[in-house]
């Protein structure tokens, strides 16, 4: 389970699911891929803004490609659970190691995100920008996902935004679990008044009849 989804950019019930976990002595696990540098207590994730991280029943796992820039993956858990990994985990034992590079990258980009709290604050602020333009409420993540009438549209779309400098994703059939093909943009902390404004601009041209 993600905690941010990542096609439609809205919050899985953690605090829920994790209850359910507890009652029926099974264990969460839940995916901050989209969550990590973005929501919770300074970019925690938000299994940290729901209290549920430490907690037996509660396993996180994460990737090192996105908020941190690097590559590979985490797991957030128990002593136990990682106890358990580290000599029983067939990917972790035959896998090759993280280049030293990424390991350090994605560590510095880690001590970035302690040392600025405000990083997350900010992308979130971005993003609810963009889903103003589109007269949307405001993402729980990084992530807005805008649907389109169809595959065509939605790839028309993106070809124009291309040409005006905005670069957009696409999801449509059969990876959109709905049927419906989306628009999907993704906010960053580093994103300028003058780009969001360019942003805005853009996603009223491509999109009359659904961005105001």
């Amino acid at each position: 389970m993600e905690t941010i989804y990542s096609v439609l950019g809205d919050a899985a019930p953690v605090a829920t699911l994790a209850a359910l976990a507890a009652k029926h002595d099974a264990v969460l696990i839940a995916d901050e891929a989209h969550g990590l540098g973005v929501v919770g207590p300074g970019g925690r994730g938000l299994l940290a803004a729901h209290g549920l991280t430490g907690r037996p029943e509660v396993v996180g796992t994460g990737t090192l490609s996105k908020s941190f820039g690097a590559q590979g993956g985490l797991v957030l858990g128990a002593p136990a659970v990682r106890e358990h990994l580290v000599n029983r985990a067939r990917p972790f034992i035959y896998d090759t190691g993280l280049a030293p590079a990424a390991a350090g990258g994605a560590l510095a980009a880690l001590r970035v995100v302690q040392a600025a709290p405000e990083l997350s604050d900010r992308v979130r602020a971005n993003a609810a920008t963009l889903a103003g333009a589109c007269a949307f409420d405001p993402p729980a993540g990084a992530v807005l996902s805008v649907p389109m009438p169809g595959p065509r549209e939605a790839l028309a779309a993106v070809a124009t935004a291309a040409g005006h400098g905005l670069r957009i994703g696409c999801f449509r059939p059969p990876s959109t679990p709905d049927g419906i093909s989306r628009l999907r943009l993704t906010a960053h902390a580093h994103h300028t008044g003058e780009e969001l404004a360019l942003a805005v601009k853009v996603l009223r041209l491509i999109m009359p009849g659904t961005c105001g």
